[in-house]
Parts: C-alpha cells; structure tokens; sequence
C-alpha cells in the first residue's frame, strides 16, 4: 500500500505494449486493441495525480512503428488526434501540461496541427501544473542521439562552442529531446517483453525497471500503484553505498 512514507518517482516512463496482443485475445482488429489502449491513458495520468508523480512519459509512436501496415498507421494517427482533442478540457482542468519528445515533422499535417495546438494551450492554460505529460512520438533513442550529435557538430563549425573540453553530462544533455525533463526515476515496460526498445537509453542510465506480463489495455490504476510500491521498496544507490 502507498503510504505518505512510500517513496513516490518524481518521473515515470512507461513503454506501452501489448494492445496488438490484447486485440487478438478478444478476436478484435488491432486498430481496436490500439483504441482501448489509447483510452487507458487517462486512467494512468489520474493515478499519477493521486499519488503526485510530476512527469509521466509514454512510448506512443517509435522510430521503427513506421514499418507497421499503411492502415496501421493510418489509424495510430487518428486516435492521437482524437486523444488530444478529446482529452485537452479535461487535462486543462486538472492543470496538466502536455509535451511530446521526438521528431513529428514526418507526421500528417493535420496531426502536427493538433499537437501542436494542444501543446501552446495547455503551457498558455495550465502555469503550474502538477503533472506534465510527454508523449514521445516518431522516438528513438538512436535518432534523438543522432540529431544531438548532428547539432553540437553544427554549433562547433559555426564557432558556438569555442572549448570542447566542457563537453560533459549536462553539455550533452542539453541537445537532448529531454533537455527539459528530468531523467525518469522508473520505467515500466507492459506486455511481457524485458527490453528497453530503444527508449529513452542515455536517460535511463540509473532508472529503476519494471516489466509485467500485463497488457497495456489491462494495466489499470491498480497494477500501476502496485509497481510504485515496489519502487518504493527499492534502494537506488547510484553507484555508491
């Protein structure tokens, strides 16, 4: 039971999995299973307001969801905008900011649209907000490493980074998406699968994992509290003592 002792992860990562699983299980089509996974969301951001987590970041879109089928993607799409528009009053209300991570310029224009406008409302709406919520969209860790490096060269050639000895940890993160977000303190990975997928990798260095056999659909407030006790049982030491 979370008490107020337990420790509480100031950011939790969660790589969202198992809605194509969950589809099949009950012999529906997986633009559905991706459908009921999209309306857990909700559940996940009120159960972080109950116990005052402040950053909450879902794998929503990878760099490598571009080889699923055409209708596939097509209906991802869909249900992000619907997400959005759907769910922007209500996040508003309850002062929560939504950002995303990653590179969405390969995104439909209508789509870019809406996330966009969603993003400059809820930073314009909600001025202290007890709970971001970043969406990480077209992500990968490769890519964003990738594009960081690409940016630092740039600035060196340009002659914006006149000492490459202070190039350290903080130097370095600064080109990162995360730049403004703290490092998660917890990942949870859904659906069985005990890998990182590319997410979120040099952030992650010290995160506490968790992986459960629980499909995302099915992840409720409950499993999600359950895996927070257990962070808080957890000793994290960085390296030391």
């Amino acid at each position: 039971m979370i008490t107020h002792d337990s420790k509480i992860p100031s950011h939790v990562a969660i790589i969202m999995d198992g809605n194509g699983r969950w589809a099949k299980s009950h012999n529906k089509s997986r633009s559905l299973g991706h459908r009921a996974g999209s309306e857990n969301v909700i559940n996940i951001v009120e159960a972080c307001c109950e116990i005052n987590i402040k950053y909450l970041t879902l794998y929503a879109f990878s760099t490598e969801n571009w080889k699923r089928p055409e209708e596939e993607k097509k209906a991802l799409f869909k249900l992000l905008k619907e997400f959005y528009k759907k769910e922007i009053k209500r996040l508003i209300s309850n002062n929560i900011l939504v950002k995303h991570i990653g590179d969405i310029t390969a995104f439909p224009k209508d789509t870019i649209e809406t996330i966009e406008e969603t993003e400059k409302e809820t930073l314009e709406k909600c001025k202290n907000p007890i709970l971001t919520v970043v969406l990480a969209l077209n992500y990968g860790f490769r890519d964003e490493l990738k594009n960081a490096i690409k940016s630092i060269c740039y600035d060196i050639k340009n002659n914006k980074i006149n000492d490459i000895e202070n190039i350290d940890e903080n130097f370095i993160k600064n080109y990162l998406y995360t730049k403004d977000i703290p490092d998660p303190d917890f990942i949870i990975r859904t659906s069985g699968e005990s890998r990182l997928s590319n997410f979120l990798m040099y952030q992650a260095s010290y995160s506490e994992l968790y992986f459960t056999d629980i499909l995302w659909p099915d992840f409720s407030k409950e499993n999600f509290k359950k895996a927070i006790e257990e962070y808080s049982n957890r000793n994290r030491r960085y390296g030391g003592l």
